[in-house]
């Protein structure tokens, strides 16, 4: 159709549908504004909203003091195991120190029991005890340790127990705040497509048609993009099934309208041929010329073939003579391109033959 139109109309059409473009973009970027705050008028959903409160409570503030014991004792256990690493060293380094001055004291033969090896014996029995008290306190931190390790696992336990019951609760809480969101935006959605639908169906071609079609690429896109993504799937159930209704419904469409088509077209093929040509719009009959099929049934037809005159399936002229020069030219031309007189189709069917 675009060959048939002037060359200012196809300005102004292009001009028109940016026309529609640019109105489908701000109405998109103020649907998306709207959708996307529809959330909002929802309180946000917490975890602690679903817990017995004070027993969570108490639990959290277990949890932290047996880990704040934990991490006392562990402290206390690494200063310990220092104080038992040198009194082992000390106890060492006397044993050691012990053993040669006895060592020398056999080899002198002198008598074992002085009052200095008596000194000895003792403050090497005090370093042996002194490294049995490291070693017991090192055993009481790691007791302390493990207690408060213990304890906080256990409280963790539980309240991972509570909190996964919680979580559950939520969980449900927030299936039913998506489920209200989405009926919230099907609830704007809705009636947008139902509008859009009218206007395609009934004002696609009026004047208005740039705010018409800016409508309708708005509406679409809301679908599309600010509802499908947020449909509820459960399984998958729900988006098939959504699937299926909006299959059948726009397949019954198409077939229905397929359908009046062809009656159109079979009750348009029984009128005169004269009567045919008149009812056919100039600028779709230049349209479907140019695609190389007939305007009257729209079926492919040899238009280079100077032997065709009329459609072979449906039987409309295609090409008639110039009633002035007798030059063969298109029958839905409104002048000669030979020698610019008016067409004759008016004078009846018989005038258009050639």
């Amino acid at each position: 159709m675009a060959k048939s139109l002037r060359l200012s109309e196809k300005w102004f059409r292009r001009g028109l549908w940016l026309v529609a473009v640019v109105f489908a973009s701000f109405l998109i970027g103020l649907g998306g504004t709207l959708v996307g705050d529809l959330p909002r008028v929802e309180a946000p959903l917490q975890l602690d909203d679903y817990l017995d409160r004070p027993a969570a409570l108490a639990l959290r503030t277990e949890v932290e003091s047996s880990e704040g014991a934990e991490r006392r004792a562990q402290a206390a256990l690494e200063q310990a195991r220092l104080q038992r690493s040198k009194a082992r060293s000390e106890s060492q380094t006397a044993r050691e120190s012990f053993d040669n001055w006895i060592a020398t004291r056999s080899a002198t033969q002198q008598s074992e029991h002085n009052p200095e090896v008596v000194q000895r014996t003792q403050a090497l029995d005090a370093l042996k005890a002194r490294e049995r008290e490291t070693q017991q306190a090192v055993e009481a931190q790691q007791q302390a340790a493990l207690d408060a390790r213990q304890a906080a696992d256990a409280a963790r336990e539980r309240l991972q127990q509570m909190e996964a019951g919680g979580y559950e609760r939520m969980r449900v809480a927030q299936r039913k705040l998506e489920l209200r969101v989405f009926l919230y935006r099907l609830a704007l959605t809705l009636p947008l497509l139902v509008v859009a639908g009218w206007l395609f169906a009934k004002k696609r071609q009026s004047t208005w048609w740039p705010f018409v079609w800016g409508f309708i690429f708005f509406a679409v896109f809301v679908f599309f993009v600010e509802l499908v993504p947020y449909l509820p799937s459960y399984g998958g159930y729900v988006r098939y099934a959504v699937g299926i209704v909006a299959t059948v419904l726009v397949g019954r469409y198409a077939i229905l309208a397929l359908n009046r088509y062809l009656e159109r077209q079979r009750q348009a093929e029984a009128l005169p041929d004269a009567q045919r040509r008149e009812e056919l719009s100039y600028d779709v009959a230049l349209a479907r010329l140019s695609k190389g099929v007939c305007p009257g049934c729209e079926r492919p037809v040899d238009l280079k073939n100077e032997a065709i005159d009329f459609c072979p399936h449906c039987g409309i002229c295609l090409f008639d003579r110039c009633g002035n020069c007798r030059t063969r030219k298109s029958a839905f031309a409104r002048f000669c391109h030979a020698c610019g007189t008016g067409s004759t189709a008016a004078a009846g069917p018989a005038a258009g033959r050639p």
